[in-house]
């Protein structure tokens, strides 16, 4: 089957190069190159090509990502996962240009601000809502710091699917809960119920100093990957989210 095909200007566009009138002029000025041939007419429709990136340059870089993009970002602390609210957003950590692009990423979930760890982002609406649906069943897990010992009676209380949170009416899911010394463990659920994991170690009796987030699904955050930077997934990559952790 061969790729979808659209225009130049519209592809630039939607990366977030410009408005099509300054796409245009790039193209007028020679600054846009497929195989290193000069593409004059911004109207000409362009084959959506996988190897499309390596071929086609832009002001003599080369070409962004194409759309179905999908990204890891290992999410800082003190930074807020919204397009709208005060203060340092996750947004604000991705390439200017990428800002702009249209459909727009959009973070797949949510960490709060006070939670770190790893972050996916997609401008794919059918693998943002496959990756959330309970359907997928998802799992996700988190490293806990408490502020008292834990007791030896959590990781059963997790396990039982009895527990209710405050103001709710309906039982948690049940929680896998890993101790790893007095005061850490490491808890994997399927469920994101808004500050769960909070929460939860609230209705048994303790409180949760740090949060951090290291798999989703069979997705593990990579130890070479900084607070703050990015990766882009590849098939293999976003396989694994769906793939048993």
């Amino acid at each position: 089957m061969s790729a979808k095909a659209v225009r130049l200007d519209k592809l630039l566009a939607n990366l977030g190069y410009g408005s099509r009138r300054e796409i245009q002029a790039l193209a007028r000025m020679g600054e846009i190159r497929l195989d290193g041939d000069e593409l004059s007419d911004a109207g000409d429709r362009i084959a959506l090509d996988p190897d499309l990136p390596e071929r086609l340059t832009v002001e003599g870089e080369r070409l962004d990502p194409l759309p179905g993009l999908c990204l890891m970002l290992h999410k800082p602390l003190g930074v807020t996962c919204s397009h709208k609210e005060a203060g340092p957003l996750v947004y604000g950590l991705l390439p200017e240009r990428w800002r702009r692009r249209e459909p727009p990423l959009s973070t797949v979930g949510r960490l709060d601000k006070e939670t770190s760890g790893l972050l996916l982002l997609t401008d794919d609406g059918a693998l943002l809502h496959r990756i959330i649906s309970p359907k997928a069943n998802v799992a996700k897990r988190y490293q806990v710091t408490l502020a008292r010992p834990l007791n030896g009676s959590e990781a059963a209380a997790l396990a039982s699917g009895t527990l209710m949170l405050e103001g709710e009416d309906r039982s948690l899911l049940p929680v896998v809960m890993e101790a790893q010394d007095a005061t850490h463990c490491a808890v994997t659920l399927t469920e994101g119920r808004y500050h769960q994991v909070r929460r939860m170690f609230a209705a048994l009796g303790n409180h949760v100093e740090a949060l951090h987030r290291d798999r989703v699904g069979g997705l593990d955050l990579p130890e070479d990957l900084p607070a703050g930077e990015i990766r882009i997934l590849d098939e293999q990559a976003i396989a694994a989210i769906f793939a048993a952790g």
